[in-house]
């Protein structure tokens, strides 16, 4: 299915502008774009307690799944940070964007700089461990 880039980088933004970061001042946004035109966004929400804290793709996701909707309903994915390179996602977002999302899902890393890479979901995370890891 046909996405627009630029749309889709525009909502990554919008979410961004909600990242509660008062500890890092590094704020982060993620957009999931659904088959039904509809976005699901994610901002990344610190915590003193670091450990607690969340990234925006996991809260994209999180809320994909608690919305009701699955891996089947993404037509790609946007994460854009305040870096000179496209933002990369860490590996725990990479492992769970294993697990919600389908391995062509497009997922484009952006910056605040309108600089971007399009990979499939399957590219960040080789060998990763998944369901039939547990067999």
């Amino acid at each position: 299915m046909k996405y627009d880039i630029d749309m889709l980088i525009n909502k990554a933004k919008e979410a961004r502008n909600n990242a509660y970061a008062p500890y890092s001042n590094f704020k982060v946004g993620a957009a999931i774009l659904l088959k039904n035109g509809e976005y699901i966004l994610g901002c990344n929400i610190e915590n003193a307690s670091y450990g607690l804290s969340n990234c925006a793709e996991r809260t994209a996701l999180f809320k994909l799944i608690s919305e009701g909707y699955n891996k089947n309903d993404c037509v790609a994915m946007c994460i854009i940070g305040d870096t000179d390179l496209p933002i990369s996602p860490c590996g725990a977002c990479r492992q769970v964007m294993v697990e919600l999302l389908n391995n062509d899902c497009p997922i484009i890393l952006a910056n605040t700089n309108n600089k971007y890479a399009v990979y499939k979901n399957s590219d960040l995370l080789p060998l990763s461990f998944t369901e039939s890891s547990l067999k």
